[in-house]
Protein backbone atom coordinates (compact mmCIF):
# COMPACT_ATOMS: atom_id res chain seq x y z
CA UNK A 1 0.00 0.00 0.00
CA UNK A 2 0.75 3.59 -0.60
CA UNK A 3 1.99 5.61 1.93
CA UNK A 4 3.27 9.11 2.87
CA UNK A 5 4.52 10.78 -0.72
CA UNK A 6 3.34 7.95 -2.52
CA UNK A 7 -0.25 8.82 -1.81
CA UNK A 8 0.17 12.47 -2.25
CA UNK A 9 1.94 11.48 -5.80
CA UNK A 10 -1.35 9.18 -6.56
CA UNK A 11 -3.72 12.26 -5.33
CA UNK A 12 -1.67 15.15 -7.62
CA UNK A 13 -2.18 13.25 -10.58
CA UNK A 14 -5.89 12.56 -10.58
CA UNK A 15 -6.80 15.68 -8.70
CA UNK A 16 -8.59 17.23 -11.87
CA UNK A 17 -10.32 14.11 -12.42
CA UNK A 18 -11.04 13.19 -8.77
CA UNK A 19 -14.85 14.68 -8.60
CA UNK A 20 -16.38 12.97 -11.76
CA UNK A 21 -14.56 10.21 -10.78
CA UNK A 22 -16.14 9.98 -7.30
CA UNK A 23 -19.72 11.06 -8.22
CA UNK A 24 -19.65 8.42 -10.79
CA UNK A 25 -18.68 5.62 -9.50
CA UNK A 26 -20.51 6.04 -5.98
CA UNK A 27 -23.40 6.63 -8.01
CA UNK A 28 -23.88 10.45 -6.68
CA UNK A 29 -24.47 8.73 -3.43
CA UNK A 30 -21.42 10.70 -2.15
CA UNK A 31 -23.25 14.14 -1.79
CA UNK A 32 -25.43 12.03 0.45
CA UNK A 33 -22.72 10.86 2.65
CA UNK A 34 -20.87 14.18 3.01
CA UNK A 35 -24.82 15.88 3.61
CA UNK A 36 -24.98 13.48 6.88
CA UNK A 37 -21.51 14.60 7.96
CA UNK A 38 -22.70 18.55 7.31
CA UNK A 39 -25.77 18.22 9.19
CA UNK A 40 -24.27 15.70 12.06
CA UNK A 41 -22.11 19.64 12.45
CA UNK A 42 -24.31 21.96 12.24
CA UNK A 43 -26.28 20.12 15.13
CA UNK A 44 -22.99 20.21 17.06
CA UNK A 45 -22.70 23.99 16.60
CA UNK A 46 -19.31 24.76 16.23
CA UNK A 47 -17.38 28.03 16.51
CA UNK A 48 -14.23 27.36 14.68
CA UNK A 49 -14.19 24.10 12.36
CA UNK A 50 -10.74 22.35 10.52
CA UNK A 51 -11.60 20.40 7.70
CA UNK A 52 -8.68 17.55 7.20
CA UNK A 53 -7.68 16.07 4.21
CA UNK A 54 -9.98 18.38 2.58
CA UNK A 55 -8.73 17.07 -1.10
CA UNK A 56 -10.90 18.91 -3.45
CA UNK A 57 -12.81 20.75 -1.08
CA UNK A 58 -16.43 19.69 -0.76
CA UNK A 59 -16.71 19.15 2.36
CA UNK A 60 -15.01 22.71 3.46
CA UNK A 61 -17.28 23.92 0.83
CA UNK A 62 -20.85 22.37 1.92
CA UNK A 63 -19.70 23.27 5.81
CA UNK A 64 -19.45 27.24 4.60
CA UNK A 65 -22.71 27.12 2.91
CA UNK A 66 -24.55 25.44 5.83
CA UNK A 67 -23.25 26.73 9.15
CA UNK A 68 -23.29 30.62 10.16
CA UNK A 69 -21.06 33.32 8.26
CA UNK A 70 -19.47 33.92 11.57
CA UNK A 71 -17.56 30.23 11.83
CA UNK A 72 -14.31 30.54 10.25
CA UNK A 73 -13.67 27.17 8.20
CA UNK A 74 -9.79 26.03 7.06
CA UNK A 75 -9.25 23.50 5.08
CA UNK A 76 -6.14 21.54 4.93
CA UNK A 77 -4.24 19.25 3.00
CA UNK A 78 -0.84 17.60 2.05
CA UNK A 79 -1.49 17.57 -1.53
CA UNK A 80 -1.11 20.93 -3.33
CA UNK A 81 -2.41 20.05 -6.82
CA UNK A 82 -5.95 19.18 -4.37
CA UNK A 83 -5.89 22.07 -2.85
CA UNK A 84 -5.88 23.98 -6.42
CA UNK A 85 -8.61 22.36 -7.36
CA UNK A 86 -10.53 23.90 -3.89
CA UNK A 87 -9.38 26.92 -4.13
CA UNK A 88 -10.70 27.39 -7.88
CA UNK A 89 -14.02 26.23 -6.61
CA UNK A 90 -13.92 28.46 -3.58
CA UNK A 91 -13.03 31.54 -6.08
CA UNK A 92 -16.08 30.75 -8.47
CA UNK A 93 -18.88 31.32 -5.39
CA UNK A 94 -19.90 34.02 -3.19
CA UNK A 95 -19.80 32.44 -0.25
CA UNK A 96 -20.01 34.85 2.84
CA UNK A 97 -17.78 34.26 5.74
CA UNK A 98 -14.63 32.88 6.43
CA UNK A 99 -13.00 29.85 4.94
CA UNK A 100 -9.70 29.12 3.10
CA UNK A 101 -7.47 26.38 2.15
CA UNK A 102 -3.53 25.67 2.72
CA UNK A 103 -1.10 22.90 3.05
CA UNK A 104 -1.68 20.77 5.92
CA UNK A 105 0.12 17.17 7.31
CA UNK A 106 -2.61 15.27 9.58
CA UNK A 107 0.32 13.90 11.19
CA UNK A 108 1.52 17.23 12.38
CA UNK A 109 -1.24 19.92 11.98
CA UNK A 110 -0.32 23.37 11.43
CA UNK A 111 -2.68 24.53 14.42
CA UNK A 112 -2.84 25.49 17.84
CA UNK A 113 -3.39 23.36 20.99
CA UNK A 114 -7.29 23.20 21.37
CA UNK A 115 -7.86 25.85 18.92
CA UNK A 116 -11.14 24.32 17.05
CA UNK A 117 -14.43 22.72 18.11
CA UNK A 118 -14.99 20.42 15.35
CA UNK A 119 -12.89 18.57 13.39
CA UNK A 120 -14.10 16.72 10.28
CA UNK A 121 -12.17 14.61 8.17
CA UNK A 122 -13.89 12.67 4.86
CA UNK A 123 -12.40 9.40 3.24
CA UNK A 124 -8.97 10.65 4.51
CA UNK A 125 -8.19 8.56 7.59
CA UNK A 126 -7.72 5.31 5.27
CA UNK A 127 -4.50 7.11 3.82
CA UNK A 128 -2.88 8.25 7.02
CA UNK A 129 0.55 6.12 7.43
CA UNK A 130 -0.08 5.97 11.13
CA UNK A 131 -3.57 6.06 12.65
CA UNK A 132 -3.07 6.57 16.14
CA UNK A 133 -0.71 9.36 15.53
CA UNK A 134 -3.33 11.28 13.00
CA UNK A 135 -6.28 10.58 15.62
CA UNK A 136 -4.11 12.10 18.93
CA UNK A 137 -2.79 15.23 16.72
CA UNK A 138 -7.05 15.59 15.99
CA UNK A 139 -7.30 15.12 19.42
CA UNK A 140 -4.61 17.90 20.52
CA UNK A 141 -6.37 20.69 18.17
CA UNK A 142 -9.37 20.42 19.68
CA UNK A 143 -11.10 21.94 23.03
CA UNK A 144 -11.70 19.88 25.80
CA UNK A 145 -15.47 21.45 26.39
CA UNK A 146 -16.61 21.02 23.65
CA UNK A 147 -14.95 19.78 20.69
CA UNK A 148 -15.68 16.73 18.60
CA UNK A 149 -15.04 14.59 15.87
CA UNK A 150 -16.35 13.75 12.90
CA UNK A 151 -14.78 11.09 10.58
CA UNK A 152 -16.74 10.13 7.69
CA UNK A 153 -15.24 6.69 5.79
CA UNK A 154 -15.38 3.70 4.42
CA UNK A 155 -15.81 0.81 6.21
CA UNK A 156 -17.00 -3.38 6.39
CA UNK A 157 -20.59 -3.46 4.80
CA UNK A 158 -23.33 -5.18 6.13
CA UNK A 159 -23.66 -8.99 6.27
CA UNK A 160 -26.54 -8.66 3.54
CA UNK A 161 -24.64 -5.82 1.43
CA UNK A 162 -21.09 -7.58 1.44
CA UNK A 163 -22.17 -9.94 -2.08
CA UNK A 164 -23.31 -7.39 -3.86
CA UNK A 165 -20.19 -4.56 -2.80
CA UNK A 166 -17.58 -6.70 -2.78
CA UNK A 167 -17.05 -7.76 -6.31
CA UNK A 168 -18.23 -4.28 -7.50
CA UNK A 169 -15.01 -3.29 -5.21
CA UNK A 170 -12.45 -5.40 -6.62
CA UNK A 171 -13.75 -6.06 -10.19
CA UNK A 172 -15.50 -3.20 -11.34
CA UNK A 173 -14.56 0.05 -9.85
CA UNK A 174 -10.71 -0.40 -10.41
CA UNK A 175 -11.77 -0.48 -14.45
CA UNK A 176 -14.20 1.80 -14.24
CA UNK A 177 -12.15 4.30 -12.44
CA UNK A 178 -9.21 3.61 -15.38
CA UNK A 179 -11.94 4.80 -18.14
CA UNK A 180 -13.14 7.60 -16.38
CA UNK A 181 -9.24 9.03 -14.85
CA UNK A 182 -6.61 7.10 -17.04
CA UNK A 183 -5.51 5.76 -13.32
CA UNK A 184 -6.43 1.81 -13.06
CA UNK A 185 -3.45 1.76 -10.23
CA UNK A 186 -5.12 4.65 -8.22
CA UNK A 187 -8.29 3.14 -7.29
CA UNK A 188 -7.13 -0.25 -7.38
CA UNK A 189 -5.65 1.20 -4.16
CA UNK A 190 -8.45 2.36 -2.94
CA UNK A 191 -9.66 -0.97 -3.25
CA UNK A 192 -7.60 -2.39 -1.60
CA UNK A 193 -7.62 0.00 1.38
CA UNK A 194 -11.44 -0.56 1.88
CA UNK A 195 -10.95 -4.13 2.50
CA UNK A 196 -8.77 -3.54 4.69
CA UNK A 197 -9.91 -0.68 6.54
CA UNK A 198 -10.78 -1.86 10.23
CA UNK A 199 -15.05 -2.22 10.76
CA UNK A 200 -16.85 0.65 12.86
CA UNK A 201 -16.55 -1.19 16.13
CA UNK A 202 -12.60 -1.30 15.39
CA UNK A 203 -12.40 2.44 14.27
CA UNK A 204 -14.53 2.80 17.66
CA UNK A 205 -11.69 1.51 19.27
CA UNK A 206 -8.87 2.81 18.16
CA UNK A 207 -10.73 6.62 18.57
CA UNK A 208 -11.29 5.46 22.09
CA UNK A 209 -7.20 4.46 22.76
CA UNK A 210 -6.27 8.07 20.88
CA UNK A 211 -8.17 9.77 24.16
CA UNK A 212 -12.14 10.07 22.42
CA UNK A 213 -15.05 9.57 24.25
CA UNK A 214 -18.63 8.99 23.97
CA UNK A 215 -17.72 7.68 20.17
CA UNK A 216 -20.81 6.91 18.01
CA UNK A 217 -20.70 5.23 14.62
CA UNK A 218 -23.10 5.61 12.03
CA UNK A 219 -23.64 3.46 9.11
CA UNK A 220 -24.46 4.60 5.61
CA UNK A 221 -25.58 2.75 2.48
CA UNK A 222 -25.40 -0.40 3.93
CA UNK A 223 -22.03 0.53 6.15
CA UNK A 224 -20.33 0.85 2.75
CA UNK A 225 -19.55 4.04 4.68
CA UNK A 226 -19.94 4.92 8.77
CA UNK A 227 -20.10 8.23 10.34
CA UNK A 228 -18.13 8.30 13.30
CA UNK A 229 -18.50 11.52 16.31
CA UNK A 230 -16.76 11.49 19.19
CA UNK A 231 -15.93 13.91 21.66
CA UNK A 232 -12.49 15.18 22.14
Amino acid sequence: MPVGKNVQSMFSGISGKYDFANHFLSGGVDWYWRAKLVNAVKRHGPTAVADLACGSGDVSLALRKNLSTDIPIQGLDFCEPMLDVARGKLGKRNLPGELSFAFGDCMDLPLEDKSVDAVTIAFGLRNFEDRHKGLTEMRRVLKRDRGALFVLEFTQPDPWMKPIYAPYLKYVLPHLARLTTGDKAAYDYLAGSIEEFPDKESLSQEMRGAGFTDVKAFGLTGSIVALHVAKG
